[in-house]
């Protein structure tokens, strides 16, 4: 598993993904690695709580879906890390899904919202390490290519 760990975006990948077009849908690949304990920040209503990644993670959830959900967004696929075939060895995640938004301006509606940023701190409390990959919607079918 690679020495870096990523939360949130660096300045040059939000960069990156605010110069894309934001008028057509977005599908986000969620890769997800929680902590044993969720981090709070001092003073945090759930610090001290004891909590898994993955319970402050639920709470992320729960906090965040509703402002999800209303901004047209719904979670296309979602699955359970088994194993790496192709990739470094010892690379490992939790859990993974792919969130869709009607347009990348919903996403940004989304993490501006007041209370959307009050329920991110779930997230990072849970995360030890994350990737947030945007990929424009193809066709499905039956081959690769």
């Amino acid at each position: 598993m690679t020495c870096e760990t990523y939360i949130d975006p660096s300045p040059a990948n939000f960069q990156a993904f605010k110069d894309l077009p934001r008028d057509r849908p977005i599908n986000m690949l969620n890769l997800l690695l929680y902590r044993d304990v969720a981090e709070y920040p001092e003073g945090h209503e759930h610090a001290g709580k004891g909590w898994s990644g993955r319970r402050a993670y639920e709470e992320y959830g729960a906090t965040s879906g509703p402002i999800f959900r209303r901004l047209g967004g719904q979670i296309i696929w979602r699955g359970q890390f088994e194993t790496v075939v192709t990739g470094p060895e010892g690379e490992r995640w939790h859990d993974a899904f792919i969130a869709q938004y009607p347009n990348a301006g919903a996403f940004f509606a989304m993490i501006k919202d007041p209370d959307y940023q009050l329920a991110v701190v779930n997230r990072t409390a849970a995360l030890v390490d994350s990737r947030l990959v945007r990929f424009a919607p193809g066709e499905a079918g039956e081959g690769f290519g």
